[in-house]
């Protein structure tokens, strides 16, 4: 079961404010997802941007909790981006106050976390690495691109079985400033609450 504290940050969204224009957004998400699982096939999400820093990691850890919470099984989600940098520890942070529970497995330039969502589950593995890493699927995988820029520097994923733009705005812009827990938050629960969407729809 997800940790008490998961479900209590969802129940407190509303599914019901996403746009139709998101909706639309998601479609070909729900449209790959639906098919490997109708096959009985795996379902690889490699979530892309293009420092691997912020947004694309918070859409791997809430899309892997939102699979679990429905009993979606054989969903992999994964992260990568254009370059590798570091989880910033304010998206590590916001996972944290969601109700994850995170392990800093190892320190330096880029640091290692273990992102719990459930006692039973193993935990996600969180670092910064490029879209092609040895830790992310090379083929039958689709590739999510989660901000602007890393879809227009990369119009070719090696392997990507299906390419699938669901951008989001960086809470970047925040950084130092007043507004940046906030900002970090607002993100992290519109990602939560789309991906709870995603998984709500697959039979």
């Amino acid at each position: 079961m997800l940790f008490r504290q998961i479900e209590k940050t969802i129940a407190s969204l509303n599914i019901e404010a996403i746009s139709e224009e998101r909706k639309e957004a998601l479609q070909p998400l729900i449209a790959f997802i639906q098919s490997k699982v109708s096959e009985n096939k795996n379902a690889n999400l490699n979530f892309i941007c293009t420092h691997n820093s912020r947004r694309s990691h918070l859409s791997q850890v809430w899309a892997q909790a939102a699979a679990h919470f429905y009993h979606i099984k054989n969903v992999f989600c994964y992260s990568g981006g254009t370059q590798a940098t570091a989880l910033f520890p304010m998206a590590a942070k916001t996972l944290e106050n969601a109700g994850f529970e995170i392990e800093v497995l190892s320190e330096g330039k880029n640091p290692v976390y273990a992102i719990k969502y459930d006692e039973n589950e193993p935990p996600i593995v969180g670092f910064s690495k490029t879209f092609d890493d040895a830790f992310n699927p090379k083929n039958e995988f689709a590739a999510i691109m989660t901000c602007s820029q890393a879809d227009a520097d990369c119009p070719f994923i090696s392997g990507a079985e299906k390419r699938i733009p669901v951008k989001y705005e960086d809470p970047k812009a925040f950084d130092n400033t007043p507004q940046q827990v906030e900002k970090y938050q607002e993100r992290s629960n519109q990602i939560a609450v789309e991906m709870w969407y995603v998984f709500s729809q697959i039979k």
